[in-house]
């Protein structure tokens, strides 16, 4: 049974529907349009949205689209046959109507399809009934039984043809390899030209034993003798004086006091002075302001010293042939009009890249798009599906949502609250990086930041994010800033929960109530901070976990649950290829499936690091919008906290598709 069958033109305008059930078919194909067909994700001609699954059809000679819908828990073998029928039974009725293409003519026309589609429908159910079920095959049929019973009965003492052959070509192996062994130890024997005893087969002389047995010691011996004479002397030198164990300049040494660094920190304790160069440290442009992320690199302007050369000029009436041979020529687009080019285009997408599933997926959108299309007079295929392509592109990578912080902070500030970020992701990929890249453009742009070091496997970890605090202390030290500190550190050591360090912080960076009783920060921390003054954002660096990793990934989705955070970063690097739609799917699907709340929580943003190491190999930004439908926030392009950038989606796609 179906639930709806709607028919509309791209533009918007409704030009029939059939309605099986009382409810309504806006939202879902409103959810279609949005989801779908506005982002560029026509590979598979199928959508499911809540308790049902929606089955369109692209009309691109008259811009239409043709949608069904059914329960999903349904099975309904006929559909595609039903939205086939209705395709060519619509066009046809009504191609005069559709033809003109103004919205005029649409509205003022008059599309009675009704008897048309119950038909059609009748039709199409009563052939998936008619279809006769599978049945096994008889024995009679099989191949086995058109063999001759004469051929299956072997003998006692008669061995198979095939089996004689092989225990022939066995015999005549081994005979063959006997042969060289008989003779070769028949040669020392005739060359000796001793007699033969009973014994042995040889008899020597007692001179002829003796240096016979002399010999079979020292080729015995003789070389292990050597290498014991050389290692005595290689050793020697080692005996008379060690080396003495070098003493780097920043190593340190092998102190407990000096090794220790399990001594507790009060929170909320400004950091030392730092004694390092702030102008490396912060790198060099406007570290308020993120520019655009330029994917030109040397090769682009080597390619346009060339472009600028002459070229030698072939024959012209060559040329002219040459350039009219891919022209289309006012024709409608087919599927194997654009096989060739769209395969070149896959092949492409996977060598910057892209992920091979995701590839195939795009180019089967741009040939739903394209196909029955049709095309300029001047127009040629590559140059149509190329262009189709990039806009594709250009669509993927602007989603629905776009995130704007600095705006979201603001508005968290209106209620008092601090606005809370958590990044996650693998094994080393940057989170906490990145997060003090992100620390310093907030600190920029006037923003208190509390940094909350959830980490607490990974060695090292608190103690790299209390590194950045110390430097971004020394850009934004509290007396530019009224005594106040705009940046701090937030830990508890190492083996703790994260989730309760995470709470914890947050109601630390909360601003306190001027009235009534204490608040959750004051009463958490009355006992170890001298002061508890609100910030503006906090941010919580996790620890790196692979999206395989059960255990570490329900913790992830309990910190996520209880601490109800206002952006879940994912943190992914730009090297990884059909790696990054496994680390998307996984990490969403464990935030789900771990998650305590009946709407769980997943992943609403990305920043994509190492973006200056792929040079046009872009490809996994592609990967991980599609994947995910959602914005890549960040885009992390060296090692100075100045080193971030937002994504330009025209010049990643430039870079995609360059040759």
């Amino acid at each position: 049974m179906l639930d709806f069958f709607t028919i509309f033109s791209k533009g918007g305008l409704v030009l029939w529907c059939f309605q099986g059930v009382s409810d309504s078919c806006t939202g879902p194909v409103n959810a279609l349009i949005r989801s779908v067909l506005l982002q560029e994700r026509g590979g598979n001609n199928s959508f499911t949205h809540e308790a049902l699954t929606l089955k369109y059809k692209l009309d691109n000679q008259f811009e239409l689209v043709f949608v069904v819908g059914f329960q999903k828990i349904l099975t309904l073998t006929y559909v595609d046959k039903l939205i086939d029928d209705v395709h060519r039974q619509f066009r046809d009725k009504y191609r005069t109507e559709i033809q003109q293409q103004s919205a005029l003519s649409l509205l003022n026309g008059t599309f009675d399809f009704q008897n048309d589609f119950l038909r059609l429908l009748r039709e199409a159910e009563e052939s998936s009934k008619i279809r006769a079920p599978t049945t096994m095959k008889k024995f009679e049929e099989s191949e086995k039984a058109k063999k001759p019973v004469r051929s299956m009965i072997e003998t006692r003492g008669e061995k198979p043809k095939e089996k004689a052959k092989n225990s022939k070509k066995k015999g005549a192996k081994k005979e063959g390899s006997d042969g060289p062994l008989a003779t070769s130890k028949a040669v020392p024997a005739e060359k000796s030209g001793l007699p033969m005893g009973p014994e042995n087969g040889i008899e020597l002389s007692k001179e002829e034993l003796i240096r016979r047995k002399r010999e079979e010691f020292i080729q015995k011996h003789g070389r292990g003798m050597e290498k014991s004479s050389k290692s005595m002397k290689s050793d020697a030198p080692k005996e008379k004086g060690k080396k003495a164990p070098r003493v780097w300049e920043l190593g340190g040494c092998a102190n407990k006091e000096v090794l220790d660094y399990s001594t507790p920190t009060t929170n909320g304790t400004p950091e030392a002075a730092l004694s390092e160069d702030i102008n490396l440290i912060r790198g060099t442009g406007p570290g308020g302001q993120l520019q655009d992320l330029d994917c030109s690199s040397s090769d682009d302007e080597a390619a346009a010293q060339n472009a600028t050369k002459p070229r030698a000029t072939k024959g012209t009436l060559g040329g002219m042939f040459g350039m009219l041979k891919g022209l289309v020529g006012s024709k409608s687009l087919s599927r194997e009009d654009m096989e060739s080019v769209l395969d070149k285009m896959r092949d492409h997408l996977i060598a910057k890249n892209v992920a091979a599933d995701i590839a195939v997926q795009l180019c089967e959108s741009v040939a739903n798009k394209l196909e029955g299309k049709v095309m300029g007079t001047f127009s040629t295929v590559t140059s149509t599906v190329k262009q189709a392509l990039q806009e594709s592109l250009v669509q993927i990578l602007q989603p629905q949502r776009r995130v704007d912080m600095l705006r979201d902070i603001m508005d968290a500030q209106r209620r008092q609250r601090p606005y809370v970020v958590t990044f996650c992701g693998v094994n080393g990929v940057g989170k906490s990086t990145n997060l003090a890249k992100i620390s310093f453009w907030l600190l920029e742009n006037g923003f208190s930041v509390l940094i909350a070091a959830c980490d607490t496997f990974r060695a090292g970890a608190v103690e790299q994010l209390r590194t950045h605090t110390r430097r971004l202390s020394a850009l934004h030290p509290p007396e530019n800033h009224g005594g106040r500190t705009m940046v701090q550190l937030f830990e508890k050591g190492y083996g703790k929960d994260a989730a309760g360090i995470a709470m914890e912080a947050i109601a630390f960076g909360t601003v306190p109530e001027k009235h009534g009783g204490p608040s959750l920060g004051s009463f958490v921390f009355c006992r170890g901070s001298a002061r508890n003054q609100g910030f503006d954002v906090v941010l919580v660096d996790t620890a790196g976990r692979m999206q395989d990793n059960a255990p570490l990934m329900t913790a992830l989705a309990k910190l996520i649950t209880v601490n109800t955070p206002d952006l879940v970063l994912f943190v992914g690097e730009a090297l990884v290829g059909n790696e990054a739609v496994d680390q998307l799917v996984k990490f969403n699907r464990a935030l789900a499936d771990h998650s305590m709340a009946q709407t769980p929580r997943l992943i609403d943003g990305i920043v994509l690091t190492k973006f200056d190491t792929i040079d046009d190999k872009v490809g996994a930004a592609i990967s991980m919008t599609y994947i995910t439908s959602k914005p890549i926030v960040f885009v992390g392009t060296g090692q100075t906290y100045c080193d971030l950038r937002s994504l330009n989606a025209k010049a990643v796609v430039a870079a995609l598709m360059k040759a």
